[in-house]
């Protein structure tokens, strides 16, 4: 089954896959990193003006990366606004993203927790640098095979 924005990409031969639904209901999809830009600004043309979250996760430990946005139509009048959630998966070694900043201003402090958590560059993002984490850090303290400074896990003594 396809959802609206998928539908109307696969009209206009645009790449993405399809992910399905999530239990709400709404769409997830797909996007390479390079395609990501251009789908972005097609869906705020398409109506989703308002950026409800961006975060980022690891897939698996030397997997890929993820960035995933929620992307909502807010309209006057209606009470069950359109939303859909896309994917930006980016290899481990030199993940790289477009910024959405410049296409939904929401996107700044989120982006750059992203960054800091997980290592994740945002291309032409205007102020990306560490937002929780000290400048010193060393490491993206949410990868999964982060392995924390100085620190030594005390086993059971037996």
């Amino acid at each position: 089954m396809q959802g609206r924005l998928s539908a109307w990409l696969v009209k206009h031969r645009l790449v993405h896959r399809s992910l399905g639904f999530d239990y709400q209901g709404i769409e997830t999809l797909q996007i390479k990193p390079e395609d990501w830009h251009s789908i972005a600004v097609i869906s705020y043309l398409y109506g989703y003006n308002y950026l409800r979250s961006q975060c980022a996760y690891d897939v698996a430990p030397g997997g890929l990366l993820a960035s995933v946005y929620h992307l909502t139509k807010i309209q006057y009048g209606v009470d069950q606004p359109e939303e859909v959630c896309i994917k930006v998966f980016a290899p481990r070694r030199n993940p790289r993203i477009p910024s959405v900043f410049w296409i939904w201003k929401s996107a700044d402090f989120q982006e750059r927790e992203s960054y800091d958590m997980l290592g994740i560059s945002y291309d032409n993002h205007p102020r990306l640098k560490r937002i929780l984490m000290p400048e010193s850090w060393i490491g993206w303290p949410l990868r999964k095979d982060y392995i924390t400074p100085n620190f030594y896990e005390i086993q059971d003594a037996h």
